[in-house]
């Protein structure tokens, strides 16, 4: 019967084997070995047991990513076709009113042309005619034909050899067609691309002063360097980056981002109050390493030495600024930004929506409205929808269906709402107005 337990062979034995070849050797009781061991699978099974939930949410994250960027390539596509569709039809219209032009000059110039063949072939005849006719008298005929002949033509032969042919032409045949195609077939060659990074959150990077103290009025600078999965740098632009600067009473400061279109970007904001405040940098919707950041902003006169040099913007490497708002782009179906108590002049009051395809989420606002009953309605011409928030902010519903059908939307331009509730929707693409139920239903 196994009763004990060999520390140095780690393996299971009888008590005669205790005192034979591990007689030397530490032995304990088994069944205190196995409690050890049990104890010991017990902590590291709730170890891995409690990575499960980081895994669901991770699995579910990736999962409505793989979604949206599956959404993306189909609206992309679709745009694509719609974009050529659209210039092909632009190129047979002025394939047809080439082609009409040319039919219009043509006639006119063939029917001038015409015209004075008509006549010269006429005249023509009449000479042939009255001169074969008084030659045959001449020739052949009696003396009394000869004076009847006189009598009858001598005034039609006057008025022929008179008369004012159109000998010179009174038109041209010129019509030529001069076309250049070298440099649009160039543009059309060069026409559109595919805009992508492989910049990830989880491995982008902010630095600067702008994240250390600062200070009342005086611009500060944050430049974020966007980085793969395996931390390389990227060195392209155009990623989905969002800023927020909270100030203390939970209000949104003003600040902008610039694109140095390699890969890193700035951060550029001013305040105008001291406090503690909250810098929130995403990336593709997730905070970067270190985001949200805890700012401290004190007047001039409190600048420590160490930041008494920070007087101005830095920069980061790379040119060709291009400008971003910088706003907050929170999850899927909520809202940005909050009231601003007491506005001043040009202040920016609400912000509703962040830009996406998702519910609550926008890629070409066209219209938006007020109804009687606290709602906010905007129709997006690209994600071909009519999106609905109370009065603070709240998504509440989206309706539409892309399509040319009556009751689908191809691309919604403009939104009302009439007295009785009902929702009016022009569609630019369909060319029609479709009218909707409060609670989006085709009527």
């Amino acid at each position: 019967v196994m009763e004990f337990y060999c520390q140095s062979c780690e393996t299971a034995m009888c008590r005669e084997c205790t005192e034979g070849e591990h007689a030397e050797h530490p032995t304990v009781p088994l069944k205190d070995v196995v409690e050890q061991h049990k104890a010991s699978l017990q902590v590291q099974l709730d170890a891995v047991n409690k990575r499960l939930p980081e895994i669901d949410s991770a699995l579910h994250f990736i999962s409505e990513i793989i979604h949206q960027l599956t959404n993306q390539k189909a609206s992309i596509v679709d745009d694509i076709h719609s974009t050529f569709d659209e210039l092909q039809k632009t190129l047979n219209v002025r394939k047809s009113v080439l082609l009409m032009e040319l039919e219009v000059n043509y006639g006119l110039k063939h029917k001038v042309l015409q015209t004075q063949l008509d006549t010269l072939l006429e005249g023509q005849e009449s000479i042939k005619s009255c001169s074969n006719f008084t030659a045959q008298a001449l020739n052949h005929g009696t003396e009394t034909e000869v004076l009847l002949v006189k009598k009858q033509m001598s005034d039609k032969l006057n008025e022929l050899s008179e008369r004012d042919f159109p000998l010179q032409p009174r038109e041209n045949d010129q019509l030529d067609f001069i076309v250049e195609t070298e440099g649009l077939k160039k543009s059309i060659h060069n026409l559109g691309t595919i805009l992508t990074t492989n910049a990830v959150a989880s491995e982008t990077v902010a630095t600067g002063e702008g994240l250390r103290q600062t200070v009342i009025g005086q611009p500060m600078s944050v430049t974020i360097t966007t980085k793969d999965k395996d931390g390389e740098l990227c060195k392209s632009g155009n990623a989905y980056l969002t800023a927020e600067l909270s100030t203390p009473d939970g209000s949104v400061a003003d600040g902008e981002i610039l694109d140095n279109k390699n890969g890193t970007y700035e951060f550029l904001y001013t305040v105008q109050k001291e406090g503690d405040f909250t810098l929130s940098l995403r990336l593709y919707d997730q905070h970067i390493k270190g985001s949200p950041f805890k700012l401290k902003v004190v007047r001039s006169a409190d600048v420590s030495p160490t930041t008494e040099g920070v007087k101005r913007r830095v920069k980061s490497p790379g040119s060709g600024h291009v400008k971003q708002k910088a706003v907050k782009r929170p999850a899927s179906m909520y809202s940005t930004g909050k009231r601003k108590e007491n506005p001043i002049e040009d202040d920016l009051i609400f912000r509703v929506g962040t830009k996406g395809r998702n519910k609550g989420e926008f890629t070409n606002l066209q219209g938006v409205a007020a109804s009687t009953n606290g709602k906010i309605l905007i129709a997006d011409s690209n994600n071909q929808c009519v999106q609905i928030f109370s009065n603070d902010g709240q998504f509440k519903s989206r309706f539409g269906i892309r399509g040319r059908s009556p009751g689908q939307l191809q691309r919604p331009t403009g939104v009302a709402v009439h007295p009785s509730g009902d929702i009016i929707i022009a569609d630019y693409d369909n060319k029609w107005v479709s009218i909707f139920s409060s609670d989006g239903k085709f009527k």
